[in-house]
């Protein structure tokens, strides 16, 4: 008898999501591949967490977490996937951190204005209008 997916959710830290991306250890990375595959989501304030590990920690480059992200979210949901999928676009073509990548995507996807001390961010804004 096939095994039937759990329809609960589960919420994702970033361990999990770091354990998946990375495969370091393939006892966690079955064990989430596993919770992935039943059911997840992922916060927006969790992968900003995996996006600064990845890029602090481990030296992954911006454009391949924006990718390796963007392929996870496939299997993962987030809340306002249309934003996190634009945000983790920008965040792979500028040097903006990831937070002001989900504000500019916001801006962008959303119509919302986004009010920044932020010189940097605040150039980006004026550049879309």
């Amino acid at each position: 008898m096939p095994r039937q997916k759990n329809t609960t959710k589960s919420l994702v830290d970033a361990n999990i999501i770091l354990r998946y991306l990375l495969q370091d250890d393939d006892k966690m990375f079955q064990e989430a591949k596993r919770i992935i595959e039943n059911g997840a989501e992922a916060l927006p304030e969790v992968l900003a967490e995996v996006v600064y590990v990845l890029m602090k920690v481990y030296a992954v480059g911006r454009h391949e977490i924006s990718e390796a992200l963007r392929t996870m979210l496939s299997e993962v949901q987030v809340n306002n996937s249309a934003v996190i999928d634009k945000a983790l676009e920008l965040f792979g073509e500028n040097n903006l951190d990831f937070v002001d990548c989900i504000l500019l995507a916001y801006n962008q996807v959303e119509n919302m204005s986004v009010q920044t001390f932020d010189k940097q961010l605040k150039k980006k804004l004026s550049n879309i209008r």
